[in-house]
Parts: structure tokens; sequence; C-alpha cells
């Protein structure tokens, strides 16, 4: 019995043993891996076609929130302070967050030419207007700096993220030619995306689409008497059938702007509700329609064409 006791008790040290080496070795394998910290969903994306699982990814904003809303908090400056690699927008988007993030951070946007960049003026002062993922070029121009980052960051990796950006780069390429595709199928005189804050000027520019918003280039400005005049005044010029709302911002603006409309004897549809809401500033939370660059893409342009072709 003694004997069977002796070796019941080794075979428990083996096995505890064994399951201890194991999981340092996991733990390891884990702590290995490099740590890129993003600011927000765009980015997450950007960087999961890029390296894939070769790195950790912390992501600041989480998906589905305002960023221009968002206020840091002391686990977000960690992430910051213990990443590999920290990318973010620029342009101001990370207001918030600016100084923090220019002293340890990478902006995708560095390498932008000046003239590609929007400017607008609220209150009379200038601000750039951070929304360059919606024009595909400049998208571009910040995967190729976030591929030299990520590059640099992993020596060892450069061949696959060579790859992986020239495969990337060429699904964008494809992607603006079915968007150019299916706008088509709006007649000229109908292409007016009004929008609640002005997110889609980069679009409209490169899409020849005529952009409205009541609201400024961030969530945070107001929305004034001067321009929801001038928007309804527009919808009923131009006989517009559908305004916008947009996933990270208050849908009663738009209903607002209808009750304006109607009370002028105009009617406009609201598109808004669950899986109706255009996408602007973030991408939808991970296992949702829209939570990869492309997907959110496809599904703000099917919904643009079905309302307004």
């Amino acid at each position: 019995m003694k004997k069977l006791q002796k070796i019941i008790a080794i075979c428990l040290v083996l096995v505890f043993t064994l399951t201890a080496c194991s999981s340092k070795s996991t733990n390891n394998t884990q702590t290995d891996k490099k740590t890129v910290t993003v600011t927000t969903s765009f980015l997450a994306d950007m960087t999961k076609e890029l390296v894939g699982d070769k790195v950790n990814i912390e992501t600041i904003i989480p998906a589905g929130e305002d960023p221009h809303l968002y206020v840091a908090k002391a686990s977000d400056l960690k992430k910051i302070k213990d990443a590999d690699l920290v990318l973010y927008h620029g342009l101001h988007f990370e207001g918030k967050m600016v100084e923090a993030l220019e002293s340890r951070g990478q902006a995708v946007s560095k390498d932008f030419p000046k003239d590609k960049i929007n400017t607008m003026e609220e209150d009379g002062v200038k601000l750039l207007d951070p929304h360059f993922w919606f024009d595909i070029d400049l998208y571009k121009m910040a995967v190729e700096a976030a591929s030299k980052e990520l590059s640099t960051l992993l020596p060892d990796q450069a061949d696959l993220v060579k790859t992986n950006t020239t495969n990337y780069l060429a699904k964008l390429d494809e992607l603006d030619k079915w968007i150019k595709t299916e706008l088509d199928k709006i007649p000229a005189e109908s292409r007016y995306l009004i929008t609640p804050h002005d997110a889609f000027t980069y679009f409209g520019k490169k899409y020849n689409v005529k952009v409205e918003a009541p609201q400024g280039i961030t969530t945070e400005s107001e929305v004034d008497n001067k321009a929801m005049i001038e928007t309804v005044n527009l919808i009923i010029e131009k006989k517009i059938k559908a305004i916008f709302s947009e996933s990270t911002t208050n849908p009663e603006r738009m209903e607002k702007l209808k009750e304006a409309v109607a009370a002028r004897g105009h009617n406009v549809k609201v598109v808004t509700g669950e899986g109706q809401e255009l996408f602007s500033d973030s991408l939808a939370p991970q296992g949702q329609a829209g939570d990869t660059y492309i997907e959110m893409y496809k599904h703000n342009i099917n919904l643009i064409v079905e309302n307004l072709k």
C-alpha cells in the first residue's frame, strides 16, 4: 500500500512539474510578443492586416465609441507607456491625448502632402479635418506608414509585413473600384450626403458627392441655428430623399432636422436604427457587421446607394 502511495505521489509531482513548465512556456510565448498600442479600431484593424497575430494589439478607444468625446483614463496612458510601438491617427483626431501620443507614438498621417489635408473653419478658427480614412488614397499612405514602423519593430517578420502590405493595398484598390461602380447608380442630381457631423468631406471630394452637415468636424461643437436653417433649405431645394445618422452620434439630431423640414412641407427619410447607421469615427465592435475597414466602407456605400438612387 505504501509503495502504491509513493508511486502516486511521484506521478503527481511529475504532473505538476509538467503543467508548470507548460504554463511557463505559454507565458513566455505571450511575453515574447511585442505590444502595439493603437488609438482606434481603424488602426487595430490595419495592424492586424499587416502582421496578423505576430503582436499583441492594445486599443485605447473601444470600437463604437465617439473619439471626439472620449476621455483618456490612467490605464490608457499606461498602455501608451508600456507599448513597444504606438500608432495614432494625428491631425488632432486624438486631441485629448495628443501630448502623450506625440512623445511616444508615430502618427500614420505624418507623410501626407499638405495640399491633400482638408481644413475647415469653425468660429473663426482653422481646423484640420482628421477623417482621412474616407479617402482611400490617403488611407493607403497611412497603411504604408504603419507598415514601415511594424517592419522596424519586427525585423525578423519584415518579409511577412511586406507581403501583407502588398496584398492589403491591392484589396484597397479593388474596394476603390467597387465604390466608384456602386456610386454611379445614384443620379448626379441626387448625390447629396447629409450627416450629423462633417466626417465625410474627404469622401465627397474623392467620389464627387456633395456633403453637408449641420455640425462641424468634431462632435464636440454645437449645432447653431444658421447651420440648421441652411441644411433645411438645401434638403428642400434639392428635393433630397434621405439623410443619414451615424453610429457614434445621437440620432435625435437628424430627427430634429426631419421635423424642421416637415414644418416647411417637405418629407425626408432619416436612415437610422440598428444596422442602418453610417460608420464615421469608428468601426463596429468585433464580430459585428462593419468591424473591418473594408466591410465598414462597403456597409456605408450600400446604405448610401440604397437610399439615394
